[in-house]
Parts: C-alpha cells; structure tokens; sequence
C-alpha cells in the first residue's frame, strides 16, 4: 500500500476519531485542583493518567518511527505548547472542547504509529502541537490561583519529556521489529476508543 493511501486512510479514521469523541464523556485522569500546586504534583501528574501517558508516549514512537530531525522537533512542540496551553489555562482564557480533542488525541496518535505515516516534519509538529494546546489548557485551568502555577507547570513539562523520551527509546529499540511499534500505535487507538465509549 502506497503511503498517500495509508495517509488517507489515516485522516479519515482520524476525523471519525474526533467526531466520535465530541459526543463522550470527559477523561477522568485529571486531578482536582487541590493537588495541582507544586512541582511534584506537576512531575506526577502525567504519570497517572492513561490519556496523557499513552499520548506522550505516542509522540516518541511517532518520532521514532520518523527519525531524523522528528526525533527533537516532535517532542519539543509537544512541550513547547502544553506549556503555551496551561499559560492560556492559568489566565482563564476559554478554550472549546478540551475533553473530546485530549481523548481524540490519543486515538489519532495511535492510527499515525501504526500506519508509520511519513509526514514532513513540519506537518507533524503542527498535529502534536495542536493536541498538546488542549492537554496543557486542560492542566492550566486545574491550578488554584494561590498555586504555583509554573513550578506545577515544570514539573509537568519535565515528565512530558520523559515519557517522550521512553516512547523514542521504545521505537528506537523495536526499529528491528517495526510492526511491533506499529502494533503498539493500534493498541494505543484501540484504548483510546475505549475510553472515548467508557469501556476502558
């Protein structure tokens, strides 16, 4: 199958993923905002919620699987706009449909895994950025105004980096076994369904 097709067909299940995901219900990995308001709980926060782990650790494989200058570029618009979209989040500036693009995310992540789509650089980064504005605005809102909202947002970011980093090394790793890679992006699909209809 040629990579135009397997693109297409990406884009497709993608918009499906989104229309799907606009009619569920919130993800419930977030904390409450009590807990948001230091590094530490910033450095835990992704490591306790499936859609954020599964997500940061698809944007490695991704990154993985495309080598190159996606292996830097990738994660740092991941980085570089969750900490954009907690600053919107901590000013209280509203964004629309934070839950279902956070949950569509991990969905469309997944399919570009397991197609291995091979798209410019640039392209990717735009995808991962846009879904990494609605995970931070999701983090930033969490935070209390008496909080410190950047110390909980370097905690967060630090972690992000990280779990991209272990998505890159797992890629990076199963470059010999390249459909076990791709296998994990369906997976990481599939969970994401489950979520967006409750059964995960």
């Amino acid at each position: 199958m040629d990579t135009p097709m397997i693109i297409s067909k990406t884009t497709k299940l993608a918009f499906v993923a989104i229309m799907l995901a606009s009619a569920c219900k919130p993800a419930l990995s977030h904390i409450g905002v009590s807990s948001a308001n230091s590094f530490a709980a910033g450095f835990a926060h992704p490591l306790f919620g499936l859609d954020h782990i599964m997500v940061m650790v698809a944007v490695g494989l991704w990154a993985a699987l495309k080598g190159g200058r996606a292996l830097w570029a990738w994660p740092a618009a991941f980085v570089g706009l969750v900490l954009a979209g907690g600053a919107l989040g901590i000013a209280g500036v509203p964004v629309p449909f934070v839950e279902p693009v956070i949950l569509a995310s991990i969905v469309v992540l997944g399919l570009l895994v397991a197609a291995a789509a091979d798209l410019p650089v640039a392209t990717g980064a735009v995808i991962i950025g846009l879904f990494a504005l609605f995970h931070g605005h999701a983090h930033g809102t969490e935070i209390p105004e008496t909080a410190g909202g950047l110390e909980y947002l370097a905690g967060f970011a630090l972690a992000t980096a990280l779990l991209h980093g272990v998505g890159i090394g797992l890629g990076l790793a199963g470059r010999r076994f390249r459909a076990l890679v791709q296998l994990a992006g369906a997976a990481t699909a599939a969970v994401g369904l489950g979520l967006i209809f409750g059964a995960v």
